[in-house]
């Protein structure tokens, strides 16, 4: 059975792509939390199972084999199981939809640094950045072309759930968390993508965690 280790799910938007990447695949696994930063987290980082990572989470353990990073345990799935379960079958589709979660996946370091994950809070709004502003545009941007060009399948990015919804799905909770005003269709596509049952099974759990980390509750202004 894979064994999906992930830091605390109130927090840890990496720890969630990797979730739902496996549960993606349809296959059975076993799901360990780990709570950053306690003093159990620093013991198993030191030792053989957090080594091939650096001590990062997620980190999927196959029998014998390691991987540590999000887009890789997509890939992996996806040639493990099957890769229209992760990626549209359509060329133009899926060299959009690789590309878009290879830019999530390397970019937006404002966003990550200025709006923190935390699902269990949500604030009212405030005052933008100039650049997380710009990063905001852009991801709204790749939204609209998505749903535009190829969404007509259904409420996801490309229609139907997949890969690059799984890599945006912290932006998703990013945008509730600090009220970011979002046009009609990214509202949609957000309400769809809160109401998938792996979503839902996530923010509750998080609900649920007796953790607390200041730096994550008191997110940088």
């Amino acid at each position: 059975m894979l064994k999906l280790i992930i830091g605390n799910k109130a927090y840890s938007s990496w720890s969630l792509r990797g979730c739902l990447s496996v549960k993606q695949s349809g296959l059975p696994f076993e799901d360990i939390t780990v709570a950053m930063f306690d003093e159990d987290w620093y013991k198993r980082r030191a030792g053989d199972e957090f080594a091939p990572s650096g001590g990062k989470v997620p980190i999927l353990w196959d029998d014998k084999t390691v991987i540590w990073d999000s887009l890789a345990i997509v890939e992996w799935l996806a040639d493990k199981t099957d890769r229209a379960r992760y990626w549209p079958k359509d060329d133009v589709a899926r060299g959009m939809a690789r590309s878009m979660a290879a830019e999530m996946h390397s970019g937006y370091s404002t966003l990550r640094r200025e709006y923190g994950m935390n699902v269990r809070r949500q604030l009212p709004p405030r005052d933008i950045s100039d650049d997380a502003r710009a990063e905001i545009v852009r991801i709204l941007e790749l939204w609209a072309q998505a749903r535009a060009r190829h969404g007509s399948g259904g409420p996801y990015l490309f229609g139907t759930f997949g890969a690059v919804d799984i890599m945006f799905a912290p932006v998703v909770t990013r945008f509730v968390t600090y009220s970011v005003p979002v046009p009609r269709f990214a509202a949609a596509y957000m309400e769809a993508m809160l109401a998938h049952p792996w979503m839902r099974e996530w923010i509750e759990a998080a609900q649920e965690e007796p953790w607390v980390i200041e730096q994550y509750e008191a997110p940088a202004a």
